[in-house]
């Protein structure tokens, strides 16, 4: 919906930016002194030896009787604390490092930020079982209440917009704000993707070459940086280690996961005051390489979903950002922050424009508390 409002706190989402992106700068610098990983050297299943931005911890747990262990990043404020938490969540792609600006932004901002890979992604285990939503959210609380965190505001990318959906669903009192970042699910698959069984998609992912994973990940941004091409890399150097094969499993139950356990019918039921924000050139979809062109043309149309989704979402905001695509938070990171920066300092009752959609901001300073 079109809101008016708030230039004010949308001057202070950029001027948030514009302190962390000071702080960036040193982070950057320090980053560069590493040595970059070859792309042609094997990773381990669990990403050993693959960098985070913080320490890495991990949960143990029972899934369907057998031990895993989720593990999670769990960083504090490094600006003056607000007393709230942020939760993010990765999408079906990628795992928790690639939050490490918005993390260094919350974290500048105020937050205590808590960001777990998913069992099945990441550097957590990666056992040969269906997923569901369900059993994801629930291990995402038990995280929570492990750390002593009762509410969290919760911020999602892609398929992580799913578990967010269901997880605000089966513990709306642990979820304050929700943010919905190129949200797959705004639509069933189901109703124009065929279905595909674990073989298939098994076979499927054994087939990716490094330029097929190359062309995937390019197609994610409309403006294509070098900083992206770990991304591709990771996913291609997966493939070359020693337990690939239950990789390529473990990539089957998610795809079936995000295809057979629809959210968008439930919506409605959502009452976290909830922001969307999409890129202005997202078509990302579920088994988009599955069907036709006339079809595919039709799925993915993701400034249109967000703008449908707000219309049965009871406190619903959409922004769409201009030349972007499917990840806003790497590929203009600035609008992202500004607006999710916004959006959460919002008091009860106050609105987000959202036409909003900030250019390069450029000043700095401030925390919010209000919920």
């Amino acid at each position: 919906m079109g809101l008016t409002g708030t230039p004010s706190l949308l001057n202070l989402g950029i001027d948030m930016v514009n302190m962390y992106r000071a702080k960036a700068i040193v982070l950057f610098l320090l980053a560069a002194c590493a040595l970059p990983a070859r792309a042609d050297e094997p990773l381990g299943i669990g990403l050993e030896g693959f960098p985070y931005p913080h320490d890495v911890r991990y949960l143990p747990l029972l899934m369907n009787g057998e031990p895993v262990r989720m593990a999670y990043m769990d960083v504090a404020p490094t600006g003056t604390a607000n007393g709230r938490t942020a939760l993010l969540l990765h999408g079906r792609h990628f795992f928790g490092e690639y939050w490490k600006d918005t993390i260094a932004f919350l974290a500048a901002a105020g937050w205590r930020v808590v960001v777990p890979d998913q069992i099945g992604f990441g550097k957590s285990s990666k056992p040969d079982v269906a997923l569901s939503f369900h059993g994801l959210a629930r291990n995402t609380r038990a995280l929570l209440d492990s750390l002593g965190v009762g509410r969290a505001d919760l911020i999602a990318h892609s398929m992580g917009c799913m578990l967010a959906v269901r997880f605000a669903l089966m513990y709306p009192e642990a979820a304050d704000r929700l943010v919905l970042e190129g949200p797959i699910g705004l639509e069933d698959y189901r109703l124009k993707v065929p279905y595909s069984t674990r073989e298939e998609l098994i076979a499927a992912s054994r087939a990716q070459t490094r330029e097929s994973i190359e062309r995937f990940f390019r197609g994610y941004f409309v403006h294509w940086q070098e900083r992206f091409q770990v991304y591709p890399d990771v996913a291609w150097r997966w493939t070359l280690g020693p337990e690939a094969e239950r990789l390529h499993r473990v990539s089957a139950h998610s795809y079936a996961m995000a295809y057979e356990q629809p959210v968008v019918y439930e919506l409605a039921r959502l009452r976290a005051r909830t922001l969307i924000v999409v890129g202005e050139r997202d078509r990302s979809a579920i088994g988009r390489n599955l069907v036709t062109p006339e079809i595919r043309e039709t799925l993915g149309r993701l400034p249109e979903l967000a703008h449908e989704a707000c219309e049965v979402i009871a406190d619903c905001t959409a922004v769409t950002l201009n030349e972007t695509g499917h990840i806003p938070h790497l590929e203009t990171p600035d609008r992202f922050h500004a607006v999710l920066f916004s959006f959460l300092a919002l008091p009860p009752g106050g609105s987000l424009d959202s036409g909003f959609s900030p250019a390069r901001p450029a000043s700095t300073k401030m925390n919010a508390t209000p919920r």
